[in-house]
Order: C-alpha cells, then structure tokens, then sequence
C-alpha cells in the first residue's frame, strides 16, 4: 500500500455529537478572527477621543492587527507541524483571547495596536486551521458538506462585524469589541482541547525554515503596510512609501526563489505546480477577496455619509445578506459533493456579484434602505455560489500535508485581496472624486440660467430666516458647494462599484481552465 493509502487507514473521522461539536468550535473560532478584522472600524472615531489620538494614529490598530494575519496565515500549516497542529490551535485561540482582554484595558494607543498585533498574530491561525481541522473531521463523501457549513462563516464574519461593533459602540464603549471575545474565545479553546484530536499521522518538522520566515514576515508585512497606509500618504509622494516598496518585492522575489530551493520550506510553494486547480483558485480567490471587501469598504461609506444611514443601519441592511448565503451554503456543498458542476456554480456566482455591483452603481442620492434590499440578497446568492466551489477547488487532487498548505495559501491571498480592494478602491475614489468635481464646476457659471436660478432660490430662503444680502449669498454658495461635493463623490462611489463589476467579468474566462477530474477527492488524511 502506498503512503497515502497507509496514512488513510490511519485517520479516523469523527462521528455524533463529537463531530458537531468540533464544526461548532471551528466555525466560532474563524468567526471571532474575521469579525475581528471588521469590528474595530465603527469604534474609531471613539478610541481616537477616549485615548487622545488623531485618527491616522488610531487607524494603526486596524493596520497592525491586518499585518500580522496576513504573515501567520502562510505560516500556519508549517507551525501546526512544528508545534502540533491541536496545540497550536489552542494556543492561537487562547493568544487572540488574552490579547483581545489586554487591548479593552489599553490605555494609550501605541500600547493598544502593540496587543492589536498579538492578537492578529493568534487570529492569523484560526481561519486556515479551523479550515483544516473541518475537513480532518468530515469523511470524503461529506467534504462538500464540510465546505458548506465552512462557508458560512467566511461571510457571516465580515459581515457581522460592523453590526456587532456598532451596538456595543452605541450602547456600551469601545473596550467592549475586544471584551466580547474572552467569554467566547475561552468556550473555544476548552472545546478544542476536550474534543480536537492530534493527527495520527503529522508530517515532523526537523529543520526551521528561518530565513524563509524572516522574508515573509519582511515582504508581507511591508507589502500589507503599503497597501493600507499609501493612500493617506499620497503613496510614491512620500519617501518611505517608496522604501517599503522596494523592500516588499525584493523581499518577496527572494522569499519564492528560497523556498523552491530549500529542503524543508516554511510555505511550501511548490504545491502550486503539484495542482493546477489551486493556482486557479488562488487568482479567484484574489478576485472574490478584492471584490468582497472593496464593496464592504464602499457600501458603508455611501450609506453613511451621503444618505444618512447609521451604523447599526448599516449593519442591519448588510445583515440578510449574509444570511443568505448561510442558508444556500449548505445545500450548494451538498450539490458539489453530488456532482454539481463546480464550473457552472462559479459562473452563476461570478455574473451574480458582477450584476450586483452594477446594480449598486446605479443608486441615487434619494436611495433607501428598501432599494438595497433584492441587491444585497442578490450578493448573498452570488458570495454561496462562489465560496464553495472554489474553496473546493483549492484542495481538489491534493494529499496529505498538501491540503494544509492549500488551505493557508487560499486564505492568505484572500487576505491580500481584501487589502488591495480597500486600497486600490480608496485611491480610484479619490481620483474620480476630483475629476467628477472638475466636470461638475465647467457647468456653473453665471451665465447657466439653471445655476443662477438655484443660488437665487438658496439665497431666498436665507434672507427669510432674517439673513443680510451678503450673508445670504454666502449662505448659498456653501450650500451650493456642500452639493458639489456630495454629488462628486456619489458619482465616484458609483464608478468604484461598477469597476469591481467589470474586474468580476474579466475574471469569468478563468473558469475555463478548470480541470477536475470525475471523481477526484482531496485526500484529507494528514491535512492540517
């Protein structure tokens, strides 16, 4: 019998209440880590006043805790082998908890994104490893089921988040985001060490891959940096953009040319040449993170800003549409499992999102809550039919240890896809923004019969409210540019939406180049 055949006699599946225990634990424990990425965002404006910090400091504790996921997320399945993938696994739930209670007690802002990192450093794991650990429990017939239920916290968190964080911010304080976590977090990490088994068979780590760490952690981590804080600075404008740049791909160039040479690699890329299916899902997976993220970083500020939504609004409009995609989960990874077209699923989620994101870049100023609500049901069919076919296909044809590093890999370039969708769409925001302003403004004049009209009728009202000429006048010329730029960034918010459509249906030829095999199965035996 061959190795692989000898280790799947091995491996014993969990059955009864065991296994629905362990799917409960490893979903809640991805969940606090994608809920985490989200939270923080509606509470920034009050840490920025309760710890006396501008708000480009405060925007670090979003920024540290984004960097150390993305380093540990490639790193988890080489650490799960070197320290034992379940005490790994409890050690990083129990990190995230411990950080998540010193960062409620943080009191001055360098303190908190220093516990932020930690805490992001313990979270980086819980998502590939809970990935992980779901398809080790279930047998290969239940897999799509697995990916099913695996899948509804991939958008349940996100989603979530800003809902939650905006009613403990309402209705209690900030320290309350972080303080959320410990009950849950410590029900986990007991859960995971009374119920989660070790491995029977775990490929031993007998070498560390130091300077393949050291350069991931350098490239990653720089890379993440520039992405979140370019922006802000004006990106190549500013020096050490620049530097963090240069050392980014330099780093990174360097980070794939040792890890293809060296023996025991800490991310072992050469899975990506052992399937093609994975390298695939990756670009995908890049393409539904960007997309994914770009739309939650545009929606919110839309709502929010230009139509006077709050934020437990917001959260509350997002929120049906996550739990679509919860409930079509399921039965979708059963369908797969059964022999559905992994193909045809991506494609109807594919164009789905794409239709969504034009339908956004259609709204108005005078749009409500009842005007998103199809759309957003629209983008939780779309998020189902994505997220199970290619979760599924990252792992098609793999064996053993090859499904840990799949699972970290996926998950890693999500992340980076969340990443450059947030910066990419803030910066083409910003862009579109000033030229729609300019285009705007060649149509006033004083001799456009509309424009004067309009600045008469302001100025009118204002001289009724027992206004002079002169502060009339000047009352409707701020009010006239308050319009201006309400409707200059309408139009750029718009354009950000439709921009993620067409990336969507750009990337729909990729799915031509699918190969499964009928009846091919990942080989989940030593995944971990």
């Amino acid at each position: 019998m061959n190795g692989s055949g000898a280790a799947a006699t091995l491996h014993t599946y969990e059955t009864g209440a065991r296994r629905i225990i362990i799917t409960l634990t490893v979903i809640v424990s991805a969940m606090l880590e994608l809920i985490d990425t989200t939270i923080v965002n509606v509470a920034i404006t009050q840490i920025s006043g309760n710890l006396g910090a501008s708000i480009e400091d405060v925007a670090w504790v979003v920024t540290s805790y984004a960097i150390a996921n993305v380093i540990v997320i490639p790193l988890s399945g080489f650490l799960g082998n070197l320290l034992g993938r379940r005490n790994y696994y409890i050690g990083s739930i129990l990190l995230f908890t411990a950080a998540s209670l010193l960062c409620g007690l943080a009191t001055d802002i360098w303190t908190l994104v220093f516990f932020r990192f930690l805490q992001g450093i313990g979270g980086g794991a819980l998502l590939p490893t809970s990935q992980a650990i779901l398809y080790e429990t279930y047998p290969p017939e239940d897999r799509g089921k697995a990916t099913g239920i695996f899948s509804m916290g991939l958008v349940l968190g996100p989603t979530f988040g800003p809902l939650l964080g905006g009613f403990l911010v309402d209705n209690l304080n900030w320290e309350w985001c972080f303080f959320v976590n410990i009950p849950v977090g410590l029900l986990a990490a007991w859960s995971a060490f009374s119920f989660i088994r070790e491995p029977k068979t775990q490929h031993k780590v007998t070498k560390i891959d130091w300077a393949g760490i050291g350069l991931l952690a350098l490239g990653i981590g720089s890379l993440q940096f520039i992405l979140e804080r370019g922006e802000s600075k004006d990106w190549f404008e500013t020096p050490y953009i620049t530097w963090f740049t240069i050392i980014a791909v330099v780093s990174l160039l360097l980070f794939v040319w040792w890890e293809l040479r060296v023996e025991e690699p800490a991310v072992d890329l050469s899975v990506l040449g052992r399937s093609h299916n994975l390298a695939i899902a990756a670009v995908l997976t890049f393409v539904v993170g960007y997309g994914l993220y770009g739309s939650l970083f545009v929606f919110p500020v839309f709502v929010q800003h230009l139509l006077g939504f709050s934020a437990l609004l917001t959260g509350t409009v997002l929120f049906p549409s996550a739990l679509v995609t919860g409930i079509i989960a399921l039965p979708l990874g059963i369908a797969l499992q059964r022999g559905a077209s992994a193909k045809i699923l991506m494609t109807v989620g594919m164009a789905a999102f794409a239709l969504f994101c034009w339908e956004l870049g259609q709204q108005t100023m005078q749009s409500g809550a009842e005007n998103f609500f199809w759309i957003l049901l629209l983008r939780g069919v779309a998020l189902g039919f994505i997220f199970i076919p290619v979760t599924m296909l990252a792992v098609a044809g793999l064996h053993g240890k090859d499904i840990g590093q799949a699972t970290g890999l996926n998950n890693m370039v999500r992340q980076l896809g969340g990443s450059f969708g947030i910066a990419i769409t803030n910066t083409y925001i910003v862009k579109r923004v000033a030229e729609h302003r300019s285009e705007l403004l060649s149509h006033l004049s004083p001799y456009d019969p509309a424009a004067v009209e309009r600045l008469n009728g302001i100025a009118q009202a204002a001289q009724s409210r027992m206004l002079s000429p002169v502060e009339a006048e000047h009352a409707s010329l701020k009010a006239l540019e308050g319009t201006l730029t309400s409707q200059s960034y309408h139009l750029a918010y718009m354009d950000a939406f439709m921009l993620i459509a067409l990336l969507f249906a750009l990337s729909m030829p990729l799915l031509l180049f699918i190969r499964i095999k009928k009846g091919e199965k990942a080989d989940l035996s030593q995944a971990h």
